[in-house]
């Protein structure tokens, strides 16, 4: 739990996710993001390794290029480990 929660703690990370949730295909590469978010390739590579490994992006080789997607599932564990539970 506390690495998912971590993965999802800075705000580079959170706009990842929204650039690849909003992407037409559900999807992006690093190259995709780097212009996106003014970062290099090897940053924008550890943060998107954090949340595959987190369970919160799924990740495709295609030749020499990863494509990420969302992992609903992931996503919905943070759902419900945010969720109040009782009063």
């Amino acid at each position: 739990m506390a690495t998912v929660l971590k993965a999802i703690a800075d705000p580079t990370r959170l706009q990842i996710l929204k650039l690849i949730q909003r992407s037409p295909d559900g999807e992006a590469c690093v190259c995709d993001l780097t212009a996106c978010l003014g970062l290099r390739q090897p940053t924008v590579s550890h943060h998107l390794k954090l949340m595959t490994d987190a369970g919160l992006l799924n990740r495709e080789r295609r030749g020499t290029w990863s494509y990420y997607s969302i992992n609903h599932q992931g996503l919905s564990r943070v759902r419900l480990i945010l969720e109040p539970t009782g009063p």
